[in-house]
């Protein structure tokens, strides 16, 4: 007779070895399917200077608060000044009601109109016609005076509580656009040294060749500027090459784009605004085929600006990490218009 006995039972510790093997193997296997490959150094690159470019409309927006802070700032200045001046004219008024109450005390008793203006909201008071015929028409006058003062130092006031809120959310938003814009270099920087020692210092020589190569071995061709302020703007911007790039550098010691504009633009002799969203504004707009040397050229969404200096190449301040250079217009951005400054 054929034998029926029951097969063995696996033992418990077998069980367990065998389900925490396969468990490890479908993790193991998981995580290989799910795990990216390293980027290339191409990859990298192109990845840090789309953060640098966030970086740069960061710091417009920065800039531009920056700017509105030190308005803002300056105007309340003028505004307390004005507001304790008129605090002094009307105590001054004031008092030369006391003199006028005081004096028709001594003859005789306070006349009714005054008493009551010293007692009550002028402003109130002045409002009721048949009290002000009692009055003289040298008391009219003061009391008019004193309300106008009144009424102006109350606005004087508003304006400058205004202007200090305003105050208080631009410090805000500054302290916003500073952590974004931190945010983003220390995202680039860390894609950076996901690179090898060696794929690191490659980068870092192409940029120190561009950097180089724009020193004096760029041909600009013999094209005309339009006007001397923008030859002029142009020539001093090329006394900047190898300077570093730094956000919010205005010079003369380091730069970000639209402050080497500006500052060249000074040395020529004008004026411009601070940052890229109103340097778009200096003058009309052209197109690629009628730049001239000196023109303000803008790109990827007028974020980013430069000199344009002739035959296809930008003077500017490019991103950090790189110096002031030309550079092929080809290889900086969108290109989005050119605005010549004329004066």
């Amino acid at each position: 007779m054929s034998s029926h006995r029951r097969p063995k039972r696996p033992s418990r510790t077998r069980v367990t070895v065998l389900t925490t093997t396969a468990v490890a193997a479908v993790a193991l296997t998981s995580h290989a399917a799910d795990a990216a490959p390293k980027p290339t150094k191409t990859e990298v690159k192109t990845k840090v200077d789309k953060l640098y470019e966030e970086a740069e409309r960061a710091t417009n927006h920065y800039d531009a608060a920056k700017e509105k802070q030190q308005k803002l700032e300056k105007e309340i200045g003028l505004l307390q000044d004005k507001v304790a001046r008129e605090q002094q004219e009307l105590n001054q008024l004031r008092t030369g009601l006391g003199m006028m109450a005081s004096h028709q005390y001594r003859s005789g008793g306070i006349d009714p109109g005054v008493q009551l203006f010293l007692s009550a909201d002028p402003d109130d008071y002045l409002d009721k016609a048949s009290t002000l015929e009692a009055l003289s028409a040298q008391q009219l006058a003061s009391l008019h005076s004193v309300q106008t003062k009144q009424r102006e130092l109350a606005q004087e006031r508003a304006k400058a509580a205004e202007k200090l809120t305003d105050l208080t959310d631009t410090r805000t938003e500054l302290g916003k656009k500073k952590v974004e814009i931190q945010d983003k270099l220390k995202r680039a920087q860390k894609l950076l040294n996901t690179l090898t020692v060696t794929e690191r210092q490659q980068l870092a020589d192409t940029e120190q060749r561009a950097s180089r190569s724009s020193a004096g071995r760029v041909d600009l061709g013999n094209e005309a500027a339009a006007s001397k302020f923008g030859a002029d703007a142009l020539h001093a911007a090329a006394t900047q090459i190898g300077k570093p790039y730094l956000r919010g550098g205005t010079g003369p010691n380091s730069y970000d784009c639209s402050g080497l504009t500006q500052w060249a633009y000074a040395q020529a002799g004008l004026q411009i605004s601070r940052v890229t969203y109103t340097q778009v504004n200096e003058g009309p707009r052209v197109g690629m085929s009628a730049l001239k040397p000196g023109d303000l050229v803008f790109f990827n969404n007028t974020e980013h600006v430069g000199l344009y200096a002739g035959a296809g190449q930008v003077l500017h301040a490019p991103y950090p990490g790189a110096s002031v250079r030309y550079e092929s217009m080809s290889t900086i951005g969108s290109f989005q218009f050119g605005v010549r400054v004329t004066g």
